[in-house]
């Protein structure tokens, strides 16, 4: 399958991969029928997922199956009105039928928009609305269920409602609708098939700050992830693959469908309510997965476990994603696991865009070198590209070629899609800095970045010394306003069960990150929370804080 869709499969070098690798892009694509369809057709006993909770149970699906399960999916919404264009929201955790649903709604060219559960009434409310959202498939949870019928009233767009998991009265029974659906689907003629540039997923990102945008994806966007899965996450034909995320944020179709599928490996599903670390390893020890990917905020808590007990003998590369790596803890995973973490970088509205490849040696910290497709520079405040070791804001030039993958804009706003993607030019809001060797090396958002006493301070440097003291778990560092200095740097700790809040703890803290980093970067403030407030995706939301030391 991956041969179909690549120039060349097998590179040399770095070199030889940014300059060599090319996505062929059909006339029309579209993943359910060109991908799914065709592997049952040629492989039916392929297996495409393993699925297992926490309360152990467990569930295996093959290509055919998939194929199966996604026609009887699509003939269910197509019996209740869903078509070509329409919106459905898929609010279903790590629940199995989220992938039939998604494969259904490609195959009737519908619009598919993944949320997280955590979503309130007012959350539904503005979602509704801003993407005329027809129908929403959730989880038969009280608290989610209350919230989407806390939104009806001021949705008039949405009209119809179902459940997964159960009955609700009011709510259209999916798993009923599903169970009578014919296994026969009529696929849709080559007329009917939506064109490359029609949207398919739409996203509301959970930025850490602002409202939500809307990003938008067309049908060509899963071929941009056999960058992501095969070049990237290095997952193996026949292999099993591991990505940490709900379905509700991007970092799903990065990790859980798209290029695992296309690149011929089956992808791991566990589902669980608490995040326990223990479980998680036993998981990936008991099913033998061989390729990983989670964010930094799993990581640490990895380390913590006494990793000695586990037996990672099919597990043969990792990558970490979402927020910077502390070298901290890729030293604590290397030395414990023997298998080094492949840093990249990427958003919402693109595919992996810098990355640490098989070819690349990690430099721990870093995010790696670009993609191919990407042309990514760091530029100054003038526009200027920065020199070697200059702070700037990470950008992709799009004037020779737009990569595959990347969104087509923000839904119904050309004022904000503009504002970042101008002259040829996206703006990631990012900032970064390249070093000789061409390694990029990530600060903070924009938003993020300290200015000191005519210093610029980004959080990642500070939070990384900080995480090399045993007594931090996580860390937030932001500016806090200051009338001398503009601002002063504040660090938000969550402490490791081995320590308690002092004065004499804090002094501690501020020492050591003198002695690891430059003086001026020191945290004076220090305060302790038992928990850090975050995005569904895992990433600190600083902004948060900063709101909450402004009042």
């Amino acid at each position: 399958m991956l041969e179909k869709y690549v120039s060349k499969v097998n590179f040399d070098s770095y070199e030889d991969f940014y300059e060599n690798f090319k996505i062929h892009v059909p006339l029309y694509f579209n993943f359910a029928y060109d991908v799914v369809d065709e592997i049952a057709k040629n492989e039916p006993d392929k297996m495409a997922m393993v699925w297992c909770d926490d309360q152990g149970n467990e569930a295996y699906f093959t290509f055919q199956q998939m194929k199966v399960y996604s026609d009887k999916a699509a003939n269910a919404f197509r019996e209740l009105g869903i078509g070509k264009g329409d919106p459905v929201m898929l609010v279903l955790k790590r629940r199995y039928e989220f992938w039939f649903c998604l494969l259904a709604l490609h195959k009737l060219n519908a619009i598919c928009i993944p949320a997280t559960h955590l979503l309130t009434a007012k959350d539904f409310t503005y979602r509704n609305n801003a993407a005329d959202i027809k129908m929403i498939v959730t989880v038969n949870e009280d608290i989610v269920c209350k919230s989407v019928e806390g939104s009806q009233e001021k949705s008039p767009t949405l009209k119809l409602k179902a459940v997964v998991g159960g009955q609700r009265a009011g709510w259209i029974d999916f798993d009923a609708e599903f169970n009578h659906a014919s296994e026969e689907f009529k696929p849709l003629t080559d007329e009917q098939r939506a064109k490359n540039t029609d949207m398919s997923l739409l996203y509301f990102t959970s930025g850490t700050t602002g409202l939500p945008k809307m990003v938008q994806h067309d049908f060509t966007y899963p071929l941009g992830h056999i960058l992501t899965a095969q070049y990237w996450q290095y997952v193996q034909d026949g292999g099993l693959h591991l990505t940490v995320a709900d379905t509700g944020w991007a970092k799903a179709v990065w990790g859980k469908i798209y290029g695992q599928w296309i690149s011929g490996s089956a992808v791991f599903v566990y589902d669980y309510d608490k995040f326990v670390p223990a479980n998680l390893l036993n998981a990936i020890e008991k099913y033998g997965v061989t390729s990983f990917c989670a964010p930094p905020t799993i990581y640490r808590f990895l380390i913590k476990e006494d990793l000695s007990r586990y037996r990672f003998d099919k597990l043969k590369y990792c990558v970490i994603a979402g927020e910077p790596l502390n070298p901290e803890v890729y030293h604590q995973w290397l030395n414990a696991t023997g298998l080094k973490l492949m840093e990249g970088y990427g958003q919402t509205e693109l595919t992996v865009a810098i990355g640490n490849f098989p070819w690349v040696t990690p430099k721990p910290g870093s995010m790696g070198k670009p993609a191919p497709g990407y042309e990514v520079d760091v530029i100054d405040e003038q526009g200027h590209s920065c020199a070697v070791g200059e702070e700037g804001q990470i950008i992709v030039r799009t004037g020779r070629k737009v990569p595959v993958g990347m969104f087509v804009g923000y839904y119904r706003d050309r004022e904000l899609t503009q504002k970042v993607w101008h002259d040829s030019t996206y703006y990631t809001g990012d900032n970064a800095w390249r070093d000789e060797d061409g390694y990029y090396w990530f600060i903070g958002r924009a938003d993020d970045v300290i200015k000191s006493s005519g210093y610029r301070i980004g959080p990642f440097e500070v939070e990384s010394a900080l995480l090399e003291h045993p007594a931090v778990l996580e860390c937030a560092v932001t500016g806090l306003p200051d009338p001398v200095r503009g601002q002063v740097v504040k660090a938000t700790v969550v402490l490791t069960k081995d320590y308690a809040p002092c004065d004499e703890l804090i002094h501690e803290l501020q020492e050591h990150v003198k002695s690891v980093t430059a003086p001026y970067k020191y945290p004076r403030m220090i305060t302790f929370a038992p928990e850090l407030p975050k995005t569904i995706s895992g990433k600190i939301r600083r902004v948060e804080i900063r709101a909450a030391d402004g009042k």
